[in-house]
């Protein structure tokens, strides 16, 4: 008995595309289906290179002195050499490792680098030496250990973590402390912001943001740094480089507590006077917003006081 006869229909259904072209029905839809799969990977977003709950061992590759105490560690980062790091503008890594007694150590830090410098991520950290403070005489752990680390050596890491969240074009998302509490949606036109130390890391993250990633942009910035001496001045040539670059949107003002001779800028710890003169006034509808990172008593007595005698609110200004 024969087998049956699977009949093929005689004229094959085709789909007629803009300028005459004939294609069979399937090879129409393999082409959609593979056009929309396409499509959907260029228009997904790249995985973030670290975990926000679990912690990931990343390697040492460069470590380089800035100062007499400060250190520029560059770690790869585990999704290969392209991969980005992909940490929010205003947000924070946390560093962790493990002592010999086997406690555990954590210290949050601002990145240097982002999304524009693909496999690896940089800090900047000043490393607070045991013995020299007479208040901390131990010195700090973490900034120790990083000093203490070799090329390949692994530190621990998670993140994005942060209260603070930039978007574009001067807007940004302040996160409450208290989860049940709403996030605050602000837009500034001028940006003041106020470092003392290290705290510059944070704020270069945003002057990256605003002035380099936003070439066209009209929201301006002016920053008040504070340090003990010209040489603990940070990131010194980069500042003053935009300074140049991004005239009449970036302004730049120093001050020190122990100056050199003919210093050009000001002395001393912050004051009222110095931010009413380097840094935008406050604004009635909150288009002026202040940014802070430095030692707590520089936040707590010389900064915010002074803000608030000058007429700004708590909605016009953020601690990171």
């Amino acid at each position: 008995m024969s087998s049956p006869t699977t009949l093929l229909p005689e004229v094959m259904p085709f789909v007629v595309l803009p300028g005459g072209v004939q294609l069979p029905v399937l090879t129409a839809v393999a082409v959609v289906v593979i056009t929309a799969a396409v499509l959907y990977l260029l228009s997904a977003k790249p995985k973030p290179a670290l975990d926000p709950v679990a912690f990931t061992p990343l390697p040492l590759v460069k470590k380089e002195s800035v100062s007499h105490d400060t250190r520029r560690f560059t770690f790869a980062l585990p999704n290969g050499p392209n991969g980005k790091l992909g940490l929010p503008i205003g947000q924070h890594i946390t560093l962790k490792f493990t002592d010999g007694s086997g406690k555990n150590h954590q210290r949050s830090y601002t990145p240097t680098t982002g999304d524009d410098t693909p496999g690896t991520v940089t800090f900047v950290i000043k490393v607070y030496k045991a013995g020299v403070h007479p208040k901390f005489p131990e010195g700090g752990k973490m900034s120790q250990h990083l000093d203490s680390l070799k090329v390949g050596d692994t530190v621990d890491m998670r993140g994005p973590k942060g209260h603070m969240t930039y978007h574009k074009n001067g807007k940004f998302t302040v996160h409450p402390l208290l989860k049940r509490d709403p996030d605050q949606q602000r837009a500034a036109k001028h940006f003041g912001l106020i470092a003392g130390g290290t705290g510059i890391t944070p704020m270069l993250q945003m002057i990256h943001a605003v002035l380099r990633d936003e070439p066209t942009s009209d929201v301006t910035m002016s920053l008040l740094y504070a340090n003990q001496s010209e040489d603990d001045i940070l990131v010194r040539e980069e500042l003053e480089a935009a300074v140049k670059q991004y005239p009449g949107r970036f302004k730049l003002h120093y001050t020190l507590d122990r100056p050199p001779k003919k210093w050009a800028y000001s002395k001393g710890f912050i004051t009222k006077e110095m931010i009413a003169e380097h840094l935008p006034a406050a604004a009635s509808d909150g288009s002026t917003q202040v940014l802070m990172c430095g030692p707590p008593p520089m936040v707590k007595f010389a900064c915010l006081p002074n803000l608030e005698a000058l007429g700004f609110k708590k909605t016009d200004y953020f601690v990171f």
